[in-house]
């Protein structure tokens, strides 16, 4: 089996809203004009009830953050994300039942320009730290770093709060790096969103018609008698599990879970072509080594 881990893992970082939050969907807004997304190799599944657009810029809720340390608000006390940090460690993931993206909409006027400035941006802040070393001396932490993986994300705990609430891209989340021997080479940057998005939001970050955001879903947590269930490729909990469902998942005594991280999307700024800059399967399924 392959070893790795999928990039979007390190998202348990950014699990932004209370445990609680986690039982409530994340509203679409996707329309019939919206085009399917063309790299999912499986049916993304989502909710189907429409949302229907405003005129006005939506404001993303501020998550109820009274009386959370850092680490909580990141996520990384929460059961679900270390479970879900360890299950993806030793498979191979596809777009299928436990990831849903958004569709790619078709091109408005500004979005280009929009894109581009977020392009530019998520540049300048790359180029700062193409020293793996400044960057861990700024603030960013190694995600997993005994953990082979083909991209490792140093994350900034500071950033990651920052993007529940507003977005900047001149602060991404993380930073994405490959490694060669002890060294590594800086690769791209990943934003983050809050799991309570809809795609409205999200496109007033990054333009939908340009970049495709992705999310975890229907992960079923195993009770403490069956985690071995959770590991193999006969699995049935954890994000590669064949349980998709809350009433599969209660009925076998696990703890369900709608969407377990944030909203992300990654973006390469050094590379030239757009479909490079904005890839999809960098940041899923070819994620592992």
């Amino acid at each position: 089996m392959s070893k790795g881990i999928l990039a979007a893992v390190s998202l348990t970082l950014f699990a932004l809203l209370p445990l609680s939050a986690q039982e409530q969907k994340s509203p679409n807004d996707t329309t019939n004009a919206d085009k399917p997304a063309q790299s999912s190799p499986a049916e993304v599944p989502h909710d189907q009830s429409p949302e229907p657009p405003s005129a006005e810029p939506l404001k993303a809720p501020a998550p109820n953050m009274s009386g959370m340390s850092m680490p909580d608000m990141a996520g990384m006390n929460n059961d679900g994300s270390a479970h879900a940090m360890l299950s993806m460690a030793d498979r191979k993931m596809d777009m299928g039942p436990h990831m849903k993206m958004t569709t790619l909409r078709d091109l408005k006027p500004g979005d280009q320009e929009k894109a581009d400035q977020v392009v530019s941006a998520a540049r300048k802040a790359a180029e700062m730290y193409t020293d793996y070393k400044v960057a861990l001396a700024d603030g960013y932490r190694i995600f997993l770093p005994n953990v082979p993986q083909k991209q490792y994300h140093f994350t900034n705990f500071r950033y990651a709060f920052e993007a529940a609430i507003e977005f900047n891209p001149e602060h991404p989340t993380s930073l994405l790096y490959e490694k060669s021997g002890d060294e590594y080479k800086l690769m791209g940057v990943m934003y983050t969103a809050p799991k309570n998005s809809n795609w409205n939001e999200l496109d007033q970050r990054i333009p939908l018609s340009i970049a495709q955001w992705h999310a975890h879903i229907n992960l079923c947590m195993p009770p403490a008698d069956r985690k071995n269930e959770a590991w193999g490729p006969r699995a049935k909990f954890g994000l590669a599990g064949s349980i998709t469902t809350k009433d599969a998942c209660e009925a076998a005594g696990g703890k369900f879970m709608p969407q377990i991280f944030g909203w992300m999307v990654h973006v390469y700024p050094f590379e030239q072509k757009p479909d490079d800059i904005w890839s999809v399967e960098r940041q899923a399924p070819n994620h592992m080594n």
